[in-house]
């Protein structure tokens, strides 16, 4: 059985930094994303890595997050730094069994998900 923990949400002053990490049992796990979502709004991709190390961010987190993983213990991190009111949210770690070149793919291609955990930014 799969399983997908993710640890490191809390709350933090505009400024702050926290960091994420996401833990992938059970079986080989290939590419790796962090999404987040706001009650009422889509879930929305963060970061992704893929398997060897190449990634992808979305706009709105470049310069201030980094995704990095150590594959030997199947873990994602999400450094976030310069964390701003708007960065609230749940944020869930993705993983797939299967590995792709490109960093940023289709969230339909990832198996398996976290219950995610909760970042509040307070102003």
């Amino acid at each position: 059985q799969v399983h997908v923990v993710e640890s490191g949400g809390g709350l933090v002053q505009a400024g702050g930094s926290l960091r994420l990490s996401c833990v992938a049992s059970g079986t080989s796990i290939g590419h790796m994303a962090w999404f987040r979502q706001v009650p009422g709004k889509q879930r929305e991709l963060v970061a992704a890595i893929t398997s060897g190390g190449l990634t992808d961010y979305a706009d709105f987190v470049k310069e201030r997050f980094t995704i990095s993983r150590d594959n030997a213990k199947s873990t994602a991190y999400l450094q976030m730094n310069d964390l701003k009111p708007e960065d609230t949210a749940v944020y869930s770690c993705a993983a797939s069994r299967r590995r792709f070149t490109s960093a940023r793919i289709s969230a339909s291609n990832y198996d398996y998900w976290g219950q995610g955990t909760q970042v509040t930014v307070s102003s």
